[in-house]
């Protein structure tokens, strides 16, 4: 079975889309599981209290700081390597 071009592109379409929501979720996942540990240990009580907000938004920030830096430098380098 032959598939047309257009059909190609319409499958790398829809598998990169399905990439980025994986990583999205793992990102997520990752946010979740660090900052939760970091912010509220191992018995959190039945609500946030205002330093519990404050920990994980600061948290979040900084993980989705890092995860650009990373990113960003991970996208060089393949560009780069990439190149040669």
């Amino acid at each position: 079975m032959d598939i047309s071009g257009a059909n190609k592109e319409e499958v790398k379409q829809q598998v990169r889309k399905e990439m980025a929501m994986a990583n999205a979720q793992e990102l997520i996942n990752n946010i979740n599981k660090n900052c939760y540990k970091t912010c509220l240990g191992s018995a959190p009580g039945s609500s946030l209290s205002s330093s519990d907000e404050g920990c994980l938004a600061r948290c979040m920030d900084k993980f989705l700081a890092s995860w650009d830096v990373v990113s960003r430098a991970y996208v060089t380098r393949v560009q780069q390597e990439g190149g040669h």
